[in-house]
């Protein structure tokens, strides 16, 4: 008999009063999200981790060695999913963001970890699937699609290809290709993309998608008919309708710094398209977001605020999930068959998780873990990952012109977006001193550098940037930096520019704030680069730091860390900067910063 027999075995036996279960929870309201209603006085048996009957009367099933639970009324609500998420911006390992996100009802997670995967590449990948497959909640992995994210337009830590890809597809634990983030070249019918694809496909898998364009003409077309199947880039509402009547999944994403929600769920509530179309996720949440709001509960209850009724937005984060990714069979709601991952909840509308339930197990009780993490001990390979040439001068981060001193030259700048992953491209008058573009507080234009850290290069990109409303002599500098994650620093003040890239160096990655000439605030991810291996909230008040540090230095931007660490993203418009030069996104062309 096979173990896939015996556990049906035992669910039938368990459903006909044959055999005991191992749990019964008593007297709760079923939150059906697979039929959309909720039915009172219903009682769940429990088996081998996996739910064997739900129904009105669960006494058949208990015998002396049963454990019960009385729901008392308690909404019986299955597990909750993040559809899209990327653990490395949490600044923690996967462990830790299931010790922070487990209490609140989070019972499965889809991650993508191709900020790892652009520093260790194939390593990497396996070091975080390797942890995720030890934790108690569900933990799928993606394989990175795009490593790095738009060749030819940055160098990275490490490369994956076709062959990468097949390869993992073989491996348990993994469900499916990565964020397609290269777009134009997807629309360009580019070879190793499509080769990723065929081996997902192949394998039965899904594809993940990024179209981070407003251009909704033959690209967005021949970007959807490569083979994406979701999407979570749309910023308008626009967006959201073309997306799903072209048959991907919506993605609506709610994380620290990335805002999408209140708008995109005006196609469910103002246009009437089918809310099953439609997925909630987070996408990036930061460690202190993760501590001191939440993770998915926080998704919902912000989705509620924006009008959605709290079964459409719990169907957006269970069955909605589990049905894009083919798991419909194992999670995403409570009913027979399915892994036993439910959540009491007093009211739905103020959502708490009293009690998690994950694979039949008590995890979490009024928000205390009652079980034991796994104990992950990480090579010292992964810990060593910042590699400068040497140490850095005030004058590396000099932006020299051939202009004449006190002429007036064009920058193209880096324009800021509060809430969103797109920046503007800004043209501004900028006057030459003395062979160089110096920094004007006044108007809101600091510098901007990549710094290369992988292989010790010795290399410097040295750009303007507007928005971050840096007024202070300072600069904050940052080992996250997606996706490539060299080392990028913003700052006003050449000498604090050279002072926080060193002092990151020394501890081997993370976020730094130097204001006049002192480290204000720091944050240390020797993980990487990316990620430490303390607990989130420990991790949450060293980030805090940084967030003070920010603000110390005039930046009143909700998360401008997160900001920052998206400058380097080479394949969102409209203006980015990387290890080989300013990026005009909009166009795919490297772009001069000044117009000589």
């Amino acid at each position: 008999m096979t173990s896939s027999t015996k556990l049906t075995t035992s669910l039938i036996d368990v459903a006909m009063g044959r055999s005991h279960a191992d749990l019964v929870i008593r007297g709760g309201k079923w939150v059906s999200v697979q039929t959309g209603e909720i039915v009172p006085k219903t009682d769940i048996a429990i088996v081998n981790g996996h739910i064997a009957y739900v129904g009105a009367d669960a006494s058949h099933t208990i015998g002396k060695k049963t454990k019960v639970i009385e729901a008392n009324g308690h909404y019986l609500v299955p597990g909750l999913l993040d559809a899209h998420m990327h653990v490395e911006s949490g600044m923690v390992t996967v462990t830790e963001f299931v010790r922070a996100v487990a209490v609140r009802g989070m019972t499965g997670m889809f991650i993508d970890p191709h900020e790892i995967a652009n520093v260790f590449g194939l390593k990497g990948v396996k070091l975080m699937l390797n942890e995720a497959q030890k934790q108690p909640i569900h933990v799928w992995v993606q394989m990175p699609s795009c490593v790095p994210s738009s060749p030819g337009f940055e160098r990275t830590g490490a490369t994956i290809g076709p062959r990468d890809v097949a390869e993992a597809m073989e491996w348990k634990g993994i469900i499916g290709l990565g964020e397609m983030m290269n777009f134009p070249a997807v629309a360009k019918s580019d070879k190793k993309l499509l080769d990723e694809m065929s081996a997902t496909h192949a394998a039965g898998k899904t594809i993940g998608g990024h179209y981070a364009s407003p251009d909704l003409g033959l690209p967005f077309h021949g970007y959807i008919a490569g083979g994406a199947e979701d999407d979570h880039e749309g910023t308008r509402l626009e967006d959201a309708v073309a997306r799903a009547r072209q048959g991907m999944k919506v993605m609506l994403r709610y994380g620290s710094a990335w805002h999408d929600v209140a708008i995109g769920v005006k196609a469910i509530t103002e246009k009437k398209l089918d809310s099953r179309r439609f997925i909630l996720c987070t996408d990036d949440s930061h460690a202190a977001t993760l501590t001191n709001e939440g993770h998915m509960d926080r998704v919902l209850h912000h989705a509620i605020s924006e009008g959605l009724n709290p079964m459409t937005a719990l169907q957006m984060m269970t069955i909605n999930t589990a049905e894009h990714f083919g798991l419909t069979k194992e999670m995403g709601m409570i009913a027979p068959g399915r892994w036993a991952d439910v959540l009491l909840v007093d009211d739905l509308m103020n959502f708490k998780a009293d009690v998690v339930i994950a694979r039949g197990q008590v995890i979490a009780e009024n928000g205390k873990l009652q079980i034991t993490l796994p104990v992950v001990k990480h090579p010292k390979w992964a810990t060593r990952s910042v590699h400068l040439k040497r140490a850095l001068k005030a004058e590396d981060f000099a932006l020299r012109t051939r202009a004449d001193h006190g002429s007036s030259i064009e920058a193209h700048v880096i324009g800021v977006i509060e809430n969103q992953a797109p920046t503007k491209h800004l043209k501004v008058k900028v006057n030459a001193e003395n062979g160089e573009v110096k920094t004007d507080m006044k108007s809101d234009l600091a510098k901007i550098a990549l710094v290369e850290r992988h292989r010790a290069t010795g290399g410097v990109t040295v750009g303007l940037v507007s928005g971050f409303g840096l007024n202070q002599k300072c600069a904050i500098a940052s080992t996250v930096a997606h996706d490539c994650h060299h080392m990028i620093v913003a700052g006003t003040d050449e000498d604090c520019m050279a002072l926080a890239v060193n002092e990151l160096a020394k501890c081997g990655g993370g976020q730094i704030v130097v204001k006049d000439g002192k480290v204000i605030g720091q944050v240390e991810l020797q993980l990487a680069g990316l990620m430490s291996t303390e607990r989130a909230d420990v991790v949450a008040k060293k980030a805090s730091t940084v967030l003070n540090g920010f603000m110390e230095c005039g930046c009143k931007l909700n998360n401008p860390n997160m900001q920052l660490s998206l400058l380097g993203l080479v394949v969102i418009p409209e203006l980015r900067i990387s290890d080989k030069g300013l990026v005009d996104v909009t166009n795919f062309d490297f772009i001069s910063v000044l117009d000589e």
